[in-house]
């Protein structure tokens, strides 16, 4: 399956000399999007879990372009992947070193499921030698198809429904969706679990107390969509608030979770400082209404990075709730600015939410959705409303990225 980072990454190397920073989950399709653009010309993969790769890159940035042939007069520019090369201490050093004195010879891809953007273990920056790309799992629109999408919103298309009810429940990660057998799906999310929480817990933080960490998990998923209390939590889990505070850093580093923080300008008596919490894998959570939540959550999420990540703008996800317990899932803000807003429900019967009015007038934002799971897609674009509307969440969906 093509994924749209492919077009993404190849569009890069033919324009930017900056390396390409891919980073995202465990086995959301990094190195297979990666490989497949290198693969189109000369390539030279390395990663830091393979030994004899591991030995290579110790050497040095003189080693490396030895390897890749860049002392030598070619036809083309090599690409070279560099896959999950932050787990090495001195990471940033290293591709300093190697791109300024052989970027002009190469293209560089590197790619990881640490956060490449927060791990700082090198001692020097790498500010202005790579642009950073954020990748998700599979989406209503990439699965529609994988062309570059430079607009922010784009006309809405039908999804097949065997095909969405597939992504809701085995998730937008590429092997379990594709297998779309439970039998497979359990064995995989079960895997995926132990890894993330016992091998890249230990060995990219300095987190001892792993067993309390899984239990945390445990709970997020079991409460996806709500607010964190991190006194509560930390009384279930005997540990301080601190360190709660600290573990769900730690989680979110390592793409288990995202937390979805509340906007508080222009709303009289708003809630500020509690998140809320949803899974990189919404097929982890049990409950259908939270699932819902956040598969809605992961679609938006992926949205807003990737047109902050391509150059669009600067946008971010929210939600909003004041302390009359009036509250709207999410907003999308542009630029600074509420854009719009969302609510997700399970059944298009239901009212149309009072808040989103309410909230709409409050923010300003051009749009109010309530997001219905249960209606028939619709072929309108939605974003030609201005005033709360009941849509189709497959329509909605399709629509952005």
């Amino acid at each position: 399956m093509k994924r749209i980072y492919e077009t993404l990454l190849a569009e890069h190397l033919r324009e930017n000399r900056q390396m390409a920073f891919l980073s995202g989950p465990r086995q959301v399709g990094k190195t297979t999007s990666a490989r497949a653009v290198a693969a189109s010309g000369p390539c030279v993969y390395l990663n830091w879990d393979v030994q004899a790769d591991r030995r290579l890159l110790v050497q040095g940035p003189d080693a490396i372009a030895e390897r890749a042939g860049l002392r030598r007069l070619t036809d083309e520019k090599p690409v070279l992947v560099f896959d999950e090369i932050h787990k090495y201490g001195r990471w940033k050093t290293l591709l300093k070193g190697f791109f300024d004195a052989y970027g002009d010879r190469c293209r560089i891809m590197v790619t990881g499921s640490g956060r490449l953007d927060v791990y700082k273990r090198g001692g020097d920056s790498l500010l202005g030698r790579y642009f950073l790309y954020r990748m998700h799992p599979l989406s209503v629109r990439e699965l529609l198809s994988a062309s570059l999408v430079e607009t922010e919103i784009v006309p809405p298309e039908r999804i097949g429904g065997e095909q969405f009810d597939a992504l809701l429940r085995y998730g937008g990660f590429p092997e379990p969706f594709l297998s779309a057998s439970p039998r497979f799906h359990r064995r995989w999310s079960r895997l995926r679990t132990e890894l993330l929480l016992r091998e890249d817990l230990r060995d990219l933080t300095r987190v001892q107390e792993v067993g309390q960490v899984e239990i945390l998990a445990e709970i997020l998923a079991h409460r996806a969509g709500g607010m964190v209390n991190y006194s509560t939590l930390a009384n279930e889990i005997n540990a301080s608030a601190d360190t709660i505070r600290r573990w769900l850093a730690t989680l979110e580093s390592l793409f288990y979770c995202f937390s979805v923080r509340p906007w508080s300008e222009n709303i009289p008596k708003s809630l500020r400082k509690q998140p809320k919490v949803y899974l990189r894998d919404w097929s982890a959570v049990a409950d259908p209404g939270a699932r819902h939540e956040n598969l809605v959550a992961a679609h938006l999420l992926k949205a807003v990075q990737w047109w902050t990540d391509i150059g669009l703008g600067d946008y971010g996800l929210y939600f909003l709730r004041d302390k009359s317990k009036r509250e709207v899932d999410f907003l999308v803000t542009r630029d600074g600015k509420p854009w719009f807003l969302a609510e997700v429900k399970t059944s298009g019967s239901r009212r149309l939410s009072a808040a989103l009015g309410y909230f709409q007038e409050k923010t300003g934002a051009e749009h109010a959705f309530q997001l219905a799971f249960d209606l028939d897609y619709v072929h309108r674009d939605c974003f030609r409303e201005n005033r709360p509307v009941i849509v189709p969440v497959t329509t909605f969906l399709s629509q952005l990225v």
